[in-house]
């Protein structure tokens, strides 16, 4: 709602809060995912070792990761859902990052372990108990696609979404384990296991990379990555009666809520809450921008806005 102020002043401000969640809770999808990837992460381990396979324990790895994860992301879920306090204004829907960001670090020293015992293996390769391999892949493709399936229609939420896109990957990584152990079977090429855990620890590798990056940025209060500022500064810009907009500013509140901040100078004769009230609905329904804060100026108190110059913060 928009502030009065002094006579004087003629700033004028105005908070929209249009958050946009899920439209579940997926907390049975979160619980039940993690249940059966820790079910598949034991399972995984013991096979590995019986039948010598670095392929199917970089596979367990990997879904160790997910478990993390998964844990990591209801979690997160759960604190952000908790209403702000007088220390903790924004609550605690920061701690969606700084899941992403633990588990990216856990998932790439992981990928360091999986790629050292890859290397050692592929100079010496031993035998490898195909049979057994494929089963216990073969149940990582089972598990891994139907919590892929909990985790449909929750596009709206970059946590959700990422967890089905994580998932559905795995998936993808099990078929290779299957389909590595087959070939083995088949010809005997015992190298191909090391080879195909070196394939697994360059992709995890990959995606942990690009998931660390983006925490990273997320933490340091950049643009979201699917929010581009031009088009955000030139849609405000072209509103009516708005002759300059300045000290803009888009950051993230947690993986799923957006905030903004920005001073829009006004031509004379403009409705300051209808302008307000405009911009922040089309923020919202464009952008998927909820929480943005707008400071009306008028020519004369924006020429003395110690904020105006570009490059200041």
């Amino acid at each position: 709602m928009p502030h009065d102020h002094d006579p004087d002043h003629d700033h004028d401000h105005g908070h929209g809060h249009g958050h946009v969640h899920a439209p579940r809770t997926f907390g049975r999808a979160f619980a039940t995912g993690a249940a059966l990837n820790i079910a598949l992460v034991v399972a995984q381990i013991a096979c590995g070792l019986i039948a010598g396979s670095t392929a199917l324990l970089a596979d367990a790895v990997h879904n160790a990761g997910d478990v993390l994860g998964l844990l990591l992301a209801w979690g997160a879920f759960l604190l952000g859902r908790r209403a702000p306090t007088a220390q903790r204004t924004y609550g605690w829907g920061r701690g969606t990052i700084l899941a992403a960001l633990i588990n990216a670090v856990v998932l790439l020293v992981g990928v360091g372990a999986i790629a050292l015992e890859s290397l050692q293996r592929l100079s010496a390769p031993g035998e490898v108990a195909s049979t057994l391999v494929v089963w216990a892949a073969g149940a990582g493709i089972v598990i891994n696609g139907f919590t892929a399936w909990l985790f449909v229609g929750g596009g709206q939420d970059l946590n959700v979404r990422a967890t089905f896109l994580h998932m559905a990957g795995d998936t993808a990584v099990s078929a290779g384990v299957v389909v590595a152990a087959l070939v083995i079977g088949a010809t005997g090429w015992s190298w191909l296991d090391p080879a195909v855990g070196l394939a697994i620890a360059a992709l995890i590798g990959l995606s942990s990379w690009n998931l660390l990056r983006e925490a990273m940025n997320l933490a340091l209060d950049a643009v979201p990555a699917r929010i581009a500022p031009a088009a955000v500064r030139a849609w405000l810009a072209a509103l009516p009666g708005v002759a300059e907009v300045h000290d803009l500013h888009i950051w993230a509140l947690s993986t799923t809520e957006v905030a903004l901040t920005a001073h829009l100078v006004r031509g004379p004769g403009v409705d300051d809450q209808g302008l307000i009230r405009a911009a922040e609905a089309g923020l919202a329904e464009r952008f998927r921008i909820g929480h943005a804060t707008l400071q009306i100026e008028t020519a004369a108190s924006a020429a003395d806005c110690h904020l105006r110059p570009p490059g200041i913060v």
